[in-house]
C-alpha cells in the first residue's frame, strides 16, 4: 500500500480529539484506526460499507501477545520485488530475523524494510512484519495481517517489541482496488494469534 497507515491514524486521532468526536475502541491504536476508517478522505472502505461502519472488530487486548523479540540483522540482503494483490510489486528487503516466544512456544519470522517506509518522516523508524497464522480464513482475514514494528535504532538495536494487538488487515481486505503485499508463506505462525483486527464483513 502506498499510503502510510500510521500517518493517517495519527492525523485522524488528532482531528477527532480536536473536534471532540466520540471514538470507538479500547486503545489509542483501535480508536485511531476506527477514526481513519470513518473518514471518507482516508478510509479504504467502499462507500456502501462506510455508510454503515460502526467500528472494526478487534480481539480483546492481551498482554501475552506483546513480545520482546531478538533481532538478527541480515545486512547483506538486497531489495526485491514482493508480489502484491495487483500487478504492482512492492520493494522490500529482509531486514532481519526475529525470534520470540508466545505462550512458551518459540517462533521465528522474517521482518522487512519497506522502501515506502524509508520515505516516512515519523520520528521513529518502523519495520514491516507481515504474518500468517491459524486464525486466517476464520476469525481473521484469509490473506494474513501486517504489523508496523517500531525500532529506535536500525544500526544498533538487538531486540524489538512486537505488539500483535496492533496487527491490522491489508487494505485489500476491504477494497480490491488496493495493492497489498502478499504475505510470504515462510512467515506462517503455527498457532492462533487472537490479537489485533478480526476479519471484516462486507455489505
Amino acid at each position: 500500500m502506498k499510503s502510510l497507515l500510521y500517518i493517517a491514524l495519527f492525523f485522524s486521532l488528532c482531528s477527532c480529539f480536536q473536534n471532540k468526536e466520540p471514538l470507538v475502541g479500547d486503545t489509542p491504536f483501535q480508536m485511531a484506526l476506527n477514526s481513519s476508517f470513518k473518514d471518507a478522505s482516508k478510509s479504504p472502505l467502499k462507500k456502501k460499507d462506510r455508510k454503515v461502519f460502526k467500528g472494526l472488530d478487534f480481539f480483546e487486548v492481551d498482554s501475552a501477545y506483546i513480545v520482546k523479540a531478538k533481532l538478527t540483522r541480515t545486512p547483506d540482503s538486497t531489495y526485491f520485488e514482493m508480489p502484491t494483490t495487483t500487478d504492482r510489486m512492492s520493494k522490500e528487503r529482509v531486514f532481519g530475523i526475529v525470534n520470540f516466544k508466545i505462550k512458551d512456544q518459540d517462533f521465528e519470522l522474517k521482518i522487512y524494510e519497506s522502501e515506502d517506509l524509508l520515505e516516512d518522516e515519523r520520528p521513529i523508524d518502523y519495520l514491516f512484519l507481515p504474518f500468517l497464522d491459524l486464525t486466517n480464513g476464520g476469525s481473521t482475514y484469509g490473506g494474513g495481517r501486517y504489523i508496523e514494528v517500531p525500532i529506535n535504532n536500525k544500526k544498533t538495536d538487538t531486540s524489538i517489541t512486537i505488539d500483535f494487538n496492533t496487527a491490522f488487515n491489508p487494505y485489500c481486505a476491504y477494497n480490491e482496488k488496493y495493492s497489498c503485499p502478499i504475505v510470504p508463506r515462510a512467515n506462517f505462525l503455527n498457532t492462533e494469534i487472537k490479537a489485533g483486527v478480526k476479519a471484516f464483513e462486507k455489505h
